[in-house]
């Protein structure tokens, strides 16, 4: 996985739900705090990639409260767009592999069962589009991985769930190994684009499993507009599962 000082893999968000999973999962992971890497300031990207030297880079830093995005819009932008494209432009000075954790909001969620190759968009809400656009930031790279994921903290840490809303999503201990073994196994994935996350399901039956007392609810009473079904094709990621484990 490489050193634990230059050369190995640089972590963004390491304070995070993911990335705290991350480097328990991963305890070489070179983590830096915020005040070391702001991804929001370019001069403290530049200097970060100078004194560590990545190979790689995993960006899970990210404003993730959807409804909060409605509000905090020049916030969200700063994060997830100008965070990234910081990120990117220093890349481009670097022989490095980029992997970016997105979601899976970058898609309409109409129909569900979306493969990494459909188009996305158009967006339900702010921070789908930031996500979206920080997606294309990261295209323009040579070597990248873009990682659509979703998940929950456990138990389910809300009074109610949507009925009508349908998701892979997962909760964070069954996530947070799978993007760990990607990361292990990133030489072996072929791929710029992939689909981490489990079977399709409605968030309220996801919440139940943690939660039993949890309520139903209509997505008709969110703050923000939510997807109908934006669950996730993970074919790829279970090919690429299969063939490691028969290798």
């Amino acid at each position: 996985m490489g050193s634990a000082e230059t050369g190995g893999i640089l972590l963004t968000g390491g304070t995070g739900r993911l990335g705290t999973a991350l480097r328990e999962l991963l305890p070489e992971l070179i983590a830096p705090s915020r005040a070391e890497l702001d991804i929001t300031d370019p001069s403290s990207v530049e200097r970060a990639f100078a004194k560590y030297q990545p190979k790689v880079v995993v960006h899970a830093a990210a404003y993730t409260n959807v409804a909060g995005a409605e509000i905090e819009k020049a916030l969200c932008w700063r994060v997830n767009v100008e965070g990234t494209r910081n990120l990117v432009r220093a890349a481009l000075g670097h022989d490095l592999h980029f992997v970016h954790i997105s979601t899976d909001y970058v898609f309409w969620g109409d129909v569900g069962g979306y493969r990494e190759e459909d188009p996305v968009g158009p967006v339900r809400n702010y921070y789908a589009l930031s996500k979206l656009v920080a997606e294309e930031l990261v295209r323009l790279l040579s070597r990248h991985l873009i990682i659509r994921t979703s998940f929950r903290p456990s138990p389910w840490p809300y009074p109610t769930a949507y009925t009508d809303l349908y998701t892979s999503q997962d909760y964070l201990e069954v996530i947070a190994p799978q993007i760990a073994l990607a990361l292990q196994n990133l030489h072996r994935i072929p791929y710029a684009t992939l689909h981490i996350a489990t079977e399709r399901k409605s968030a309220y039956e996801l919440a139940l499993r943690t939660r039993p007392a949890v309520e139903p609810a209509r997505r008709q009473e969110a703050l923000v507009a939510l997807p109908e079904d934006v669950s996730l094709d993970i074919s790829r990621w279970r090919s690429l599962l299969s063939s490691w484990d028969s290798a």
